[in-house]
């Protein structure tokens, strides 16, 4: 389940152009957000208020964007089983963002105040289970094979969750446990949104397949994203303190790969192993920006990137393909960029090729 921060313009920095600019899909966009309010309003003015106050806050849509643009790219105004289907993802999203504001005691989310800081975390974590109830519902009113498959997409987001709660703190988390984590937490739920929309639309199977593969590399390139982001933004930039997981033991790939530095790996490993105070936090970050680990994320984001293009790259409609390969680009050509201005502003360096020099000094 993500960590984006509330406040954080660095959202700007999901460039969903691409989606927006295919035949069709604003509109039917729109036509979503009234489905989505309606699909939680049960009547109960409390509970209408709390289940709809992040939907009312607004948000990129990505995930029911993802699921309307497999199913509606060639044109076509969006089917109710697809506005549907978008709606079904884009609950499980909302409800882990009440949950993950609840396990890390957030204040703020979308620019507002947080469920459980406006009404406490058990509000909080029942209002995000009515959410997923709500979800499951809508699945199983689109057939018994996208209610499996959303079913098993929650287990894969508890499972993801439970991997990273497990691997607080400790220093020998490994890459491998890492890309498990973010497979599950992260892309499950991009690769059922792409899925969900190719079963809607009924596509050949071979692109439903194709659809699932892009939505699962973009997923893994989401991730990356925030995590080097956590590293190398500001606080403006991210709506809370660089470096919040490395202070509270979510080590993720920079930090790894700059733990296995000889360098700053050294100087590094002392200071973690245990929550951080504000000062200790800014040094361990400034420690893994100027470590090899930045552009070994970027990198590693590239080539799921790039594997994401590939997937779909055989699809009927050339127009779709086009489109996401671009957004999956986009996201990583977004983080390259950021990490250079960072350099440029002084608080951390990208260096021309992956060298094991890496980020310079900050």
């Amino acid at each position: 389940m993500g960590r984006p921060a509330a406040t954080s313009p660095i959202v700007l920095i999901v460039n969903v152009a691409p989606l927006i600019a295919l035949p069709a899909m604003e509109d039917n966009l729109k036509r979503l957000e009234p489905v989505l309010r309606e699909s939680v309003c049960c009547g109960d003015a409390f509970l209408d208020e709390v289940v709809c106050h992040l939907i009312d806050a607004g948000g990129k849509r990505v995930r029911p964007g993802l699921a309307l643009a497999a199913a509606t790219a060639g044109g076509r105004e969006a089917s109710d089983d697809d506005l549907l289907g978008g709606v079904s993802v884009e609950l499980v999203h909302l409800a882990s963002l009440y949950h993950d504001d609840v396990m890390d005691e957030a204040t703020m989310r979308r620019n507002v105040p947080s469920v459980n800081a406006r009404w406490g975390n058990l509000v909080a974590i029942v209002a995000g289970d009515f959410l997923l109830a709500r979800s499951a519902e809508i699945a199983a009113s689109l057939g018994s094979e996208i209610a499996g498959l959303l079913a098993h997409t929650l287990g894969e987001l508890c499972r993801g969750q439970v991997a990273e709660v497990q691997a607080a703190y400790r220093l020998e988390r490994t890459e491998a446990d890492y890309l498990a984590t973010i497979a599950g937490k992260t892309a499950a739920l991009m690769a059922t949104s792409c899925r969900i929309g190719a079963l809607t639309a009924g596509l050949p199977r071979s692109e439903v397949e194709a659809l699932t593969t892009f939505g699962h590399r973009f997923g893994m390139v989401f991730q990356i994203r925030d995590d080097v982001l956590d590293v190398v933004g500001t606080e403006v930039e991210l709506g809370k303190p660089a470096g919040q997981d490395l202070a509270e033991g979510i080590y993720t790939l920079p930090v790894l790969v700059a733990l296995a530095d000889p360098v700053h790996g050294a100087a590094l490993r002392p200071l973690l192993g245990r929550p951080l105070q504000t000062f200790e936090r800014e040094e361990a970050r400034v420690l893994v920006a100027g470590a090899p680990g930045i552009v070994a994320a970027v990198d590693l984001g590239r080539r799921f990137a790039d594997e994401a293009a590939d997937a779909v790259a055989s699809l009927a409609d050339h127009n779709l393909a086009s489109a996401l390969a671009d957004l999956s680009h986009s996201m990583v050509d977004a983080i390259d960029e950021l990490v250079g201005q960072a350099r440029a502003d002084g608080r951390s360096g990208r260096q021309t090729s992956a060298s094991t020099d890496g980020i310079a000094s900050v």
